[in-house]
């Protein structure tokens, strides 16, 4: 094989081969490397603070908090690097983290600005990282340079990163696509994530309660705190998405803290809670130290962002730290001793956030690194599915609770009902023989009262020996008539005065005729009268008998006439003769207390020809 390469590269023309395929191995490497991305990690820095301003060469990242105490002042950073060509295909600039207001230019010619540098404690561009395009013609071979220049807001995480510059694919794909999904993309996630949750935490509190609990019904205290935490912390993730948030500085520093600790204390107190600590006398002083993280965080935090001095935070942040390991161990402890899946859900997510808070109150808080960012926002989203689980668990658990005393009491409610059908059941047999006796009650003394004083009538006309054979048996025939109206009245329907005109002709029309008398029927369709029961239909029944009967005793009547006609919202009866008449200034005592009786307006006219009872009801 030597051989054979030797003979190969010993020809001319080998050797040309040979040539060319080096030089393009060569401008292949020459042009990735010109085509790679140049990562930006020293410079020079032109810093003026408390009004001194001096230049020195720097290494990135620039944490101005660790730098200047947390002072408040500009920076102006010099960045070379040198290409060896003029770039074919577009480049651009990617910065991790610059703040908190900065403008980038590019061999002295202005890319962009991101906020006022004239303006102190306004917007905040280091929350989200930031991809620049550079204009091809703005690079050249040899040396370049980046300036970006920032202003820095006390004690409010200023600086600047490394910076990294090269094509545009990698550097807007690989670098810049992939840091702004994680922090500004996955800002938004986690606050819309814990809205719902909490959102759902809340409908829960507002509608479910404690049926258990000693003073009587009461919210399922877990809910509520379990919404709180979400709120908090999802207002205070949604601060890496607000680039200038509704109040100035210092104040909404103080805001952002306060949510910080409103979601630990409020998650702690989920966890106490959940331990069923809330139930044990001895332990109801945590609550105390819980109130005091939140108050505490505010008054340490005030002192940190409106004195520019922020290792206040730094060192309450570390007693808090150790206030939570404390606590977070006690409920670790406790659910090991007494372990559900509920507990131990939660413990797991309390160990991650609890590692994760300290290593960013290690990097964030004491390390010169600026680039990072927090971990506890990922890693709470463990602690919020926890809370979402258990209280969806919990709800399940009410719900089929729920269900089990709706079925009991369905169940309770199924035999009262069987219970009220038979005793209703008895007491309708009860009402049902009452009826029975009452209207055998009824019938005795309506032929006591009628039939009974017309036989006895009777009886006294033949003792007597002073009646004619005619008025004996008048009155016998009034006996049998009302005898048959009584029981006719039986079956009459309460407040219809159509039947019981018609049951009354029936009987008393072949009586009229056998007495010479004619009846005329001048009877219209009548609405029903409400007032009429049964009681009253009788006594109707009586009254109009008892005008009639004193037509075919007294009157010498040719012509008998009835009639029945609504009036203006009433019904009118009347019955009319044209026979001798009478004083009609003494109206029969039976008919006026009979009228009374039934609730309806009696009106009598008489004279010669013409004789009127009229019966009116509303």
């Amino acid at each position: 094989m030597n051989r054979v390469a030797g003979g190969l590269f010993a020809k001319p023309w080998g050797a040309l081969l040979a040539l060319w395929f080096a030089v393009a191995l060569m401008a292949a490497a020459g042009a990735a490397a010109a085509e790679g991305p140049i990562e930006l990690r020293s410079g020079t820095a032109t810093v003026t603070v408390d009004g001194a301003t001096h230049t020195a060469a720097v290494e990135l990242s620039y944490h101005w908090d660790r730098k200047h105490q947390g002072r408040p002042g500009f920076a102006s950073f010099e960045l070379p690097f040198t290409l060896d060509a003029v770039p074919e295909t577009p480049w651009g600039i990617f910065i991790p983290r610059a703040g908190n207001v900065f403008e980038v230019s590019l061999n002295d010619a202005l890319l962009q600005v991101y906020g006022d540098l004239g303006r102190g404690n306004g917007a905040d561009y280091a929350k989200a990282p930031i991809y620049v395009p550079v204009p091809g013609h703005l690079l050249k071979a040899g040396d370049n340079h980046i300036r970006i220049r920032i202003r820095a807001d006390g004690a409010r995480r200023a600086g600047l990163s490394r910076v990294t510059i090269g094509p545009a694919t990698p550097v807007r794909t690989d670098l810049f696509e992939s840091a702004y999904g994680w922090r500004f993309t996955g800002s938004v996630l986690l606050t819309a994530f814990s809205l719902i949750v909490g959102g759902i935490a809340l409908a829960l509190w507002l509608t479910q309660v404690d049926v258990e609990a000693v003073a009587g019904h009461r919210r399922e205290s877990i809910y509520f705190w379990a919404a709180l935490a979400e709120f908090c912390w999802a207002l205070r993730v949604a601060d890496g998405v607000i680039a200038e948030p509704p109040l100035p500085w210092p104040a909404w520093g103080v805001l952002m803290a306060a949510c910080y600790a409103g979601w630990m204390a409020s998650a702690m107190m989920f966890c106490y809670h959940l331990a069923g600590w809330d139930g044990r006398p001895r332990l109801r002083w945590l609550r105390w130290p819980m109130a005091g993280v939140v108050a505490g965080t505010i008054g340490a935090s005030s002192m940190a962002l409106f004195r520019e001095e922020p290792y206040w935070l730094t060192g309450w942040l570390a007693g808090e730290i150790v206030f939570i390991t404390l606590f977070v161990s006690a409920f670790v402890v406790g659910t090991v001793r007494r372990p559900t899946m509920e507990r131990l859900l939660v413990a797991a997510a309390a160990l991650v956030t609890l590692g994760f808070g300290i290593r960013d109150w290690l990097v964030i808080r004491l390390s010169d690194s600026y680039g990072e960012t927090t971990w506890v926002r990922y890693s709470s989203v463990f602690f919020g599915v926890a809370l979402l689980l258990i209280v969806l668990r919990r709800f399940h658990a009410a719900s089929i609770e729920a269900r089990g005393s709706v079925a009991a009491l369905a169940e309770r409610v199924a035999q009262r009902e069987r219970e009220l059908a038979s005793t209703f059941a008895a007491l309708e047999q009860v009402a049902r023989d009452q009826a029975r006796t009452h209207e055998r009650e009824r019938i005795l003394r309506d032929m006591h009262d009628g039939v009974g004083s017309r036989i006895s009538s009777a009886i006294r006309q033949l003792q007597s020996g002073q009646t004619s054979p005619e008025e004996l048996l008048r009155t016998l025939q009034d006996s049998l008539d009302q005898l048959k109206l009584s029981i006719d009245s039986i079956h009459l329907p309460p407040g219809d005065v159509g039947a019981l005109l018609a049951a009354l002709r029936y009987r008393l029309e072949p009586r009229l005729a056998a007495a010479g008398i004619r009846l005329e029927w001048g009877v219209e369709e009548v609405p029903t009268v409400r007032g009429l029961d049964a009681q009253g239909m009788r006594q109707l029944q009586f009254l109009l008998f008892e005008a009639i009967s004193n037509v075919l005793q007294h009157a010498q009547a040719k012509t008998l006439r009835i009639e029945a006609q609504p009036a203006a919202g009433a019904v009118q009866l009347r019955v009319i003769d044209d026979g001798r008449g009478f004083d009609a200034a003494r109206v029969p005592r039976a008919l006026a207390e009979q009228a009374g009786a039934v609730g309806a307006r009696l009106a009598v006219e008489s004279r010669v020809g013409r004789t009127v009872v009229q019966l009116e009801f509303d």
